[in-house]
């Protein structure tokens, strides 16, 4: 497949642009501000300037009192991402994070076709083998580092080559979702990290993209998108979702001849069903002493 111009990224990181920013506020109100991120923008503060991360963009355009990501996106991956704007709505939602009770629905384009749902438990831990630090990667139980780790594969479109999956995460481990792909042989679509090479990432992040990178990956990011996150058993009581995404709908419907209106419906459906509605819990009281992250 040969990328056409507006598939490719651009020489230098693009910085944001303000008015795009409000443009993907999924939620604004007095504690939270929920963005839809685009999957080629890092999150944290970078040396680049405010306008070159989320967190400086919605600082310089939104000036909250405080800011708190409750969890946070891979540059890649597009989706839904929380901020909190009040020192108690952060510690509050930080709390609910170890309890595990914010869920979460994520989708992703994969290599291979899946026939079945997959359950893969398997601990993850630091990849020694990677010339790359932040590398993870299935180990064995009870090895120094090992961490459980549970996912669940959803096929939702199989065709081509490829497949839509919806992913359950049972735990939050990092890069979760892309190690456990690759163990399964059914690695992320456009995966620099956990893709054919690893050194792929460091090439990229050192050169920006290359003939290797067109020869490697068929598409320029990882396809991993963050579709719903859910706040209701916080006591908030909201679903919040982000659209399937521009480039990942393009590639399903060139590669996989599924319609981005088909695959929406599909992924809707997954949303609905792993994240089936009830009743919200109590507002706790607000809290108004210093939360020390």
């Amino acid at each position: 497949m040969t990328l056409n111009s507006r598939d490719l990224p651009p020489a230098a990181p693009p910085l944001v642009n303000p008015a795009e920013l409000r443009q993907w506020v999924l939620l604004e109100d007095e504690q939270l501000l929920v963005i839809d991120k685009p999957g080629w923008l890092v999150v944290h503060p970078s040396k680049n300037g405010p306008w070159s991360s989320l967190a400086g963009a919605v600082r310089e355009v939104f000036q909250p009192d405080a800011i708190r990501f409750v969890f946070r996106l891979d540059r890649e991956t597009s989706g839904v991402i929380v901020l909190a704007k009040t020192e108690a709505a952060g510690g509050r939602l930080g709390k609910a994070v170890l309890q595990r009770k914010i869920g979460k629905a994520y989708v992703a384009l994969l290599e291979g076709e899946l026939a079945a749902p997959v359950t893969v438990n398997q601990p993850l831990g630091p990849d020694p083998t990677a010339n790359v630090t932040v590398k993870s990667r299935v180990v064995p139980t009870g090895s120094t580092g090992a961490q459980e780790a549970v996912t669940i594969f959803h096929p939702l479109a199989v065709s081509g080559g490829f497949t839509l999956a919806g992913v359950e995460l049972l735990t939050g481990r990092k890069h979760q979702i892309r190690a456990h792909a690759e163990w399964l042989r059914h690695r992320v679509v456009g995966d620099k990290l956990y893709g054919p090479d690893p050194g792929l990432y460091l090439e990229f992040a050192t050169k920006g993209w290359t003939g290797r990178h067109s020869a490697l990956l068929p598409l320029t990011r990882q396809a991993l998108h963050c579709a719903a996150i859910d706040l209701r058993a916080t006591g908030m009581d909201y679903l919040l979702r982000a659209p399937w995404p521009e480039d990942l709908a393009r590639f399903a419907e060139r590669r996989m001849q599924l319609p981005t209106a088909e695959a929406q419906r599909l992924i809707d459906g997954f949303v609905a069903e792993k994240l089936p509605r009830q009743s919200p819990q109590p507002e706790e009281p607000r809290m108004d002493t210093k939360v020390h992250e």
